[in-house]
């Protein structure tokens, strides 16, 4: 498996729409996304006539209302042609980041698959259209499955529905919302779905900065996704809540320090602290002149620091035990004196 325990958290810097219609604004975020640390770059794929009603979104709703645009608008300008698909997944592969995205319909998967992605994305909005998650699962190929504005029926149905077809599943918590409050990201769900399935799972972010995502690290996510934008200033609707290139590096940074200072779950004395470990730790010393063949007691030896020669922790073992040779005063006692 490509991603999973053990391995470095998979970093997707998610374009979405920030490539602004451009083909070459499209490459610039791959190159820069591979500059800035991420192991992949992340589209979204459809045609906007296959996955919207414009009689149903005549009314603009949540986020949507921020947009100077009609919904179908905003839409059709956000789309990726799928002729494309092929041209930046080879470009892709010569900047050395993998090309990912999420189709949104049939046509957009098979494109996707003869363009030969590492994996498919399905994203949050799709959880609940079972007959393409069959479709999807049917590829074969490993699949990160977005979670957003889901029950835990919805997951429960969705998961079922994919593993029965295909075990490569990467489950990802989200909140789709853009941005979406620090307060909801309920990141514990992490813990949540691993013990429930049994599977790897990620996390998709949409809140402002990089606290959750330095969270679900933390908590084990063995992928992150991130949205990415070349300016955030730039028109358009993912560009204000995704990270610049400056802001994705660091981010990929503090996730390779988490990473780092994870460590593994075992409880060693470490490198760094094998001086400190001598400094602040007690050892045995005499606290009076002795002589050979007196009794160690409590009345000439004492605790103190540092440890240079027996623990403290054999204080009440030497007790009672004969010198073996004269201790001056302030003597560290050590393994061969008893």
């Amino acid at each position: 498996m490509w991603v999973g325990e053990r391995k470095p958290c998979y970093v997707i810097a998610e374009i979405g729409s920030n490539f602004n219609g451009d083909i070459n604004i499209a490459k610039k975020l791959i190159k820069e996304a591979k500059k800035a640390g991420a192991d992949a770059a992340k589209f979204q794929s459809f045609q906007v006539e296959k996955i919207l009603s414009k009689k149903g979104f005549e009314r603009k709703i949540s986020f949507q209302n921020k947009w100077k645009k009609s919904v179908w608008n905003v839409y059709k300008d956000a789309e990726l042609p799928l002729e494309w698909i092929s041209e930046l997944s080879k470009y892709a592969k010569k900047c050395k980041i993998d090309f990912l995205s999420a189709p949104y319909h049939v046509e957009a998967v098979d494109e996707l698959v003869n363009s030969k992605v590492p994996a498919i994305k399905i994203g949050s909005g799709e959880i609940t259209n079972l007959e393409f998650l069959e479709y999807v699962a049917k590829t074969r190929k490993p699949i990160l499955l977005a979670t957003g504005a889901s029950s835990q029926k919805d997951v429960d149905s969705a998961v079922k529905i994919i593993l029965k077809i295909n075990k490569n599943l990467i489950l990802m918590q989200a909140t789709t919302q853009y941005p979406s409050p620090i307060k909801d990201a309920n990141l514990q769900v992490i813990n949540t779905f691993r013990k429930r399935y049994g599977i790897n799972i990620g996390y998709s972010d949409h809140t402002s900065g990089i606290t959750c995502v330095l969270g679900s690290i933390a908590l084990g996510a063995c992928t992150v996704e991130k949205h990415f934008t070349l300016d955030n200033a730039s028109v358009g609707p993912d560009h204000n809540h995704s990270l610049n290139v400056n802001g994705f590096t660091e981010m990929v940074k503090r996730i390779r320090d988490m990473e780092s200072a994870l460590g593994n779950n075992k409880k060693n004395i470490e490198k760094s602290e094998n001086q400190t470990k001598i400094i602040q730790r007690r050892g045995i010393w005499t606290s009076k002149k002795i002589l050979k063949g007196e009794k160690f007691s409590s009345s000439n030896v004492s605790v103190l620091r540092p440890c240079i020669g027996i623990s403290a922790s054999k204080f009440r073992d030497i007790l009672g035990k004969m010198a073996k040779r004269n201790f001056r005063k302030n003597s560290a006692i050590k393994a061969n004196d008893l």
